[in-house]
């Protein structure tokens, strides 16, 4: 059973939150405007990259500790993940539980993709509760009222936390622990700190379907924001911050140049960068001190065999 999409609420523009970034020094985009039509496209081309090592370890190592999630869930519990753009890992949890999950709300601010997982759920498990959610999950976020009464067991996998930084981190989960409640469960996904050797590569592929992704903002903020970037004027870089042990993602424009935004003009330095992206890499102590100065307890942690990344069951004190 699907119920209807759920539309997203009152938002501020793309234009309106695009500018605020871009007036500030350093200049800055929301990574969530990644993900229109194109940018979903784009970054399911990235996870299949031979760079991009994230999503094919945490595939295997979820479909190797999925039945032991699957038993920590209460019978009846509703699913809620955080960034559902697909079903595809979800998929993973569902199966291992049987029936013992009674709803699934996917949480997603690409409608598009919503859509396209609604119909798939609607051939593949018909008698499923789904209730789709388009929202950004970063704001306040009220849950459908159809799974109030079903405790809840939360999902944010794909290493998403790290795109935080750490003071929204620390509001993300503490929202998160409001909204699903006492007791509830939460598993969270993390790339763990690495050599840059291999962090970069899955940042900056040879194909440069990563650089395509990144500058997709520009094409975007041209077609729903009046601009008018030229995308060719910029280009990708992605460089390891050592000291904030994360990835950051920039548009680098190579010469001064000026651009107009919903009417207002943007000056750029040669050299200069918009900043689209950060991708923290923490440690396993790191993501326990995290998660207990967010009103959860680390009960249970798995890691892949390389030492990649790892999946963390938290629950709700």
């Amino acid at each position: 059973m699907l119920d209807a999409l759920t539309p997203p609420p009152p938002a501020t523009t793309i234009a309106q939150e695009a500018l605020a970034g871009l007036r500030a020094t350093p200049k800055t985009l929301p990574p969530k405007l990644f993900y229109d039509a194109a940018g979903v496209r784009l970054f399911e081309a990235i996870t299949r990259l031979p760079e991009y090592y994230l999503t094919r370890t945490e595939m295997l190592l979820l479909r190797r500790v999925a039945p032991d999630i699957a038993a920590l869930a209460p019978a009846g519990a509703a699913l809620v993940e955080y960034g559902a753009s697909d079903e595809a890992k979800a998929a993973l949890l569902l199966g291992a539980a049987g029936a013992r999950f009674g709803a699934f709300v996917p949480v997603d601010v690409a409608a598009a993709a919503l859509a396209d997982l609604h119909a798939r759920l609607a051939a593949s498990q018909p008698a499923l509760a789904v209730y789709p959610v388009c929202a950004d999950f970063t704001l306040p976020l009220a849950l459908p009222a159809a799974i109030a009464a079903l405790p809840k067991f939360g999902f944010f996998p794909g290493s998403t936390i790290g795109n935080f930084e750490p003071a929204a981190a620390i509001a993300f989960l503490t929202a998160i622990r409001a909204a699903l409640g006492a007791g509830s469960w939460l598993i969270l996904g993390a790339d763990l700190r690495k050599s840059p050797d291999l962090l970069l590569p899955a940042y900056d592929d040879a194909a440069g379907v990563t650089a395509a992704f990144n500058l997709n903002l520009l094409h975007r903020l041209n077609r729903e924001a009046a601009a008018d970037f030229d995308p060719g004027a910029f280009h990708h870089r992605a460089v390891w911050n050592d000291a904030q042990s994360r990835i950051e993602m920039h548009l680098v424009s190579p010469r001064a140049q000026r651009v107009r935004v919903a009417g207002e003009t943007i000056d750029f330095a040669a050299g200069e960068t918009i900043h689209t992206e950060n991708s923290y890499k923490h440690s396993p102590a790191a993501l326990c001190a995290l998660a207990e100065a967010t009103g959860w307890t680390t009960a249970r942690s798995w890691i892949d065999d390389g030492g990649m990344f790892t999946i963390n069951a938290l629950q709700a004190i």
